[in-house]
């Protein structure tokens, strides 16, 4: 069966002339019968998510400690060896601010749970995870059943 917009049938019915209390009926009985039925709350509640990142380390050269690290982002165009002078910047404006006089960052992990998103996107770092994440090493090979 094909699907009109209800906007359409409105221009439609205000062709033909009819009332406007009907046409106001129509629509909005049309509305009501358009929007979908999640209001049971059949749904499923959301599944919590957290972030991981995982290295490669093919030749085994990370300790098998576990280790934590921050997500973040940097223009493509950039080195990545600046993200920690990125960090520091935004640390040094930060601590600048009145709310940095009040309570300073000292360590990297601070500035990044605590440095508004504002002053890092200026030095064009995005901070994707503010607190830290587990990092998983894998030896990038699949096994064989």
């Amino acid at each position: 069966m094909p699907k009109i917009e209800v906007n359409k049938v409105a221009e439609i019915l205000k062709k033909n002339e009819i009332s406007p209390a009907v046409l106001r009926r129509v629509i909005e009985e049309m509305n009501l019968a358009v929007q979908p039925d999640t209001a049971d709350g059949d749904k499923p509640p959301a599944v919590k998510k957290q972030w991981v990142i995982l290295v490669s380390d093919p030749e085994g050269r990370l300790p098998k400690h576990d280790f934590v690290g921050w997500v973040l982002q940097i223009p493509e165009s950039e080195s990545v060896a600046t993200t920690t002078d990125r960090i520091f910047r935004s640390a040094y404006d930060h601590n600048t601010t009145k709310k940095g006089r009040l309570l300073p960052v000292k360590t990297v992990g601070e500035a990044l749970e605590n440095v508004p998103a504002k002053q890092f996107k200026e030095a064009d770092l995005w901070v994707k995870s503010k607190t830290p994440v587990l990092m998983l090493r894998t030896d990038n090979e699949i096994p064989k059943e």
